[in-house]
């Protein structure tokens, strides 16, 4: 029987994780289980960083963007020792079972923990959409609706300067927030690890649209991809418009999460502690078809990412 459980958030912040961390604490709490939030991820579960929570604890935070316990990362979690430590540690405050909120490096160390006894689960904050065996992510959507803001303003400013703009948007090797925001706001030319990169095409494409008259351009590109500043040169150079580039950056992971992503963690923070009240462990929670789920964590880790052809076709055929 669970009477004591801990929540953490692990890996980089989202916006919609304080929902979740809420959510569990209340669901937790009306099944007459104690909640302990374990600040700082990991590195705090390590250092012992651990208070206990109660409503009060998440009064207010459903609308905050972040999250409250804080965040760190901790490379030393895939050590056997340093897993050792934090059961110690989470049985020293008679922690029977963990939340894990975050992404697939989190899960990892979700897995490990009830590899040694200890029931967790896991839930996917990030906004980059990378984690497989969910069709949605927990802060993609709050994500998305600022890129969308960003672009819409960027290209009201191109269309009065004949320019091209290239929007670096994050990803970690995932298109989604690119893709998604490119036929959210009209772009023209969407760049992704999917999409493959060639730089004559790109600005072969440009001259085209620039022949036919179109008085200004928007290339969304994934991070790690290309260098948007030196493309954006070659651009200037080479076609006629002026190129400039936008870096998004971290502005993409604040802001109050959209009500979208506050009903999502909600119902997976729900899901979290259902399980470990039944009993089970080592799972990951998800949605397949707006549908709360959850599976083994080493299953959902070697699914493939669902294939986004279908919305590449949709991109072309729209642009």
């Amino acid at each position: 029987m669970i009477r004591k459980i801990g929540v953490l958030t692990s890996g980089g912040d989202s916006p919609g994780m304080n929902a979740a961390i809420r959510a569990v604490t209340k669901c937790a709490l009306g099944n007459g289980i104690e909640v302990m939030g374990i600040k700082d991820g990991y590195r705090g579960l390590i250092e012992n960083k651990i208070v206990p929570f109660d409503k009060s604890s998440v009064s207010d935070i459903l609308s905050r963007g972040g999250t409250i316990l804080g965040s760190a990362r901790l490379p030393e979690f895939k050590e056997d020792a340093t897993v050792v430590k934090a059961c110690e540690i989470l049985r020293a405050n008679e922690i029977d079972a963990l939340v894990v909120i975050g992404g697939d490096g989190s899960y990892r160390g979700a897995k490990a923990l009830t590899d040694k006894g200890i029931n967790c689960i896991g839930l996917p904050g990030t906004i980059d959409n990378d984690i497989s065996g969910t069709d949605l992510t927990i802060g993609f959507d709050t994500a998305l609706n600022t890129v969308v803001e960003c672009v819409d303003k960027l290209r009201d400013t191109s269309s009065s300067h004949h320019r091209c703009s290239l929007v670096e948007v994050m990803g970690n090797h995932c298109g989604d927030l690119a893709l998604y925001s490119g036929i959210s706001c009209g772009a023209e030319i969407v760049i992704t690890s999917e999409t493959g990169y060639d730089e004559e095409e790109i600005l072969d494409q440009l001259r085209y649209l620039d022949n036919l008259g179109k008085n200004h351009a928007i290339i969304v590109i994934s991070e790690k991809i290309c260098d948007v500043e030196g493309l954006a040169k070659k651009v200037s150079a080479s076609t006629g418009f002026s190129g400039r580039a936008t870096v998004l950056g971290h502005i993409q992971r604040g802001g109050s999460p959209t009500p979208n992503d506050r009903v999502l963690a909600s119902r997976m923070g729900e899901k979290a502690v259902d399980l470990l009240v039944s009993g089970i462990g080592g799972h990951c929670v998800g949605t397949l078809n707006n549908e709360i789920v959850s599976l083994p964590i080493n299953e959902a880790l070697a699914m493939p990412k669902t294939s986004r052809k279908g919305l590449y076709r949709l991109f072309e055929r729209l642009v």
